[in-house]
């Protein structure tokens, strides 16, 4: 990936009395992204004012508004399109493997790329360059279509052909692939918890029958996710709240149902293991524990 962007001219070697620690990302689709932990860097950077939308506004904005058409456009790495100052590049250093490299283009976890990224575009941004018009669009990773997030099949066939695990790093890769969907997944946290038990330091890695179970499990889970949303609104929308607790931890999903429908739509699942004496409650404290969390 370095070599990669180095031959791109995205970054390059230096000698730099500043460095920080890379700390790569998995996207959900399950490749890598090469960001740089920067919060020493952020903490010393002077503030830089402007809107830049939130991901879950932009989320609820999709949901609340549902329609049939969508044009969306896809601006592949658009912060390496953005030259980094030349005087400012030493300050972005970072080694990997014995060699230190700095940015030449706006860097991934520098707290004000999003922001000189999100304005460049606004400002150069022309109807001709938009997608569209289409039924279903993929925006922020997620699949639209009706104001309903899915799980894009590419994800879903990415997910499902993983062979089972053989390290803690593997799983932990894993558990960080698949975290990102989960609210398509009811009682997530329950069905998951053997796989983060090996992925624990004080525990050998150990792939038993609990985590093939386990690992089996969640993506029969994921392949037949359900789409949730769209938000609806009206004096006829009713907004329903489902909790339970298990032997293993709570959950809980929010619903919206209208006249002639019997369940209604899912606007998300969520869920938790019990945490520290939880696990001993009698199960009308776990039960209303459950409520109270989704509340």
């Amino acid at each position: 990936m370095i070599r990669e962007l180095e031959s791109q001219g995205v970054v390059s070697k230096t000698h730099s009395p500043f460095n920080s620690p890379i700390w790569p990302v998995r996207k959900p689709d399950g490749e890598w992204r090469l960001t740089v932990d920067y919060r020493a860097l952020n903490e010393v950077t002077p503030p830089l004012s402007a809107a830049v939308p939130d991901m879950l506004e932009l989320q609820y904005e999709l949901e609340s508004k549902a329609a049939k058409w969508y044009a969306t456009i896809d601006i592949a790495n658009a912060f390496f399109s953005i030259p980094l100052a030349v005087e400012c590049r030493p300050q972005f250093a970072f080694t990997w493997r014995g060699v230190q490299y700095t940015w030449n283009r706006l860097p991934q976890g520098w707290k004000h790329s999003p922001t000189i990224c999100h304005g460049l575009i606004q400002a150069a941004l022309e109807r001709s360059k938009v997608k569209g018009p289409a039924r279903e669009i993929q925006f922020l990773g997620v699949k639209w279509q009706d104001g309903r997030r899915q799980i894009p099949t590419e994800v879903i066939n990415k997910i499902t052909a993983m062979s089972p695990l053989t390290s803690k790093k593997e799983t932990q890769a894993f558990l960080g692939a698949i975290g990102f969907w989960r609210m398509h997944v009811p009682e997530y946290s329950q069905i998951v918890s053997p796989l983060y038990l090996v992925t624990r330091k004080k525990n050998d890695f150990h792939w038993g029958p609990k985590q093939q179970q386990a690992f089996a499990q969640i993506k029969q889970e994921i392949a037949h996710a359900v789409a949730l949303g769209p938000v609806r609104t009206g004096p006829d929308v009713k907004n329903v709240l489902y909790s339970a607790a298990g032997n293993n931890g709570l959950s809980w999903s929010l619903w919206q149902k209208v006249p002639g429908e019997t369940r209604g739509r899912p606007l998300g699942f969520w869920s938790r293991s019990y945490r520290g004496s939880e696990a001993n409650y009698t199960p009308r404290e776990k039960e209303i524990l459950a409520a109270y969390e989704g509340v």
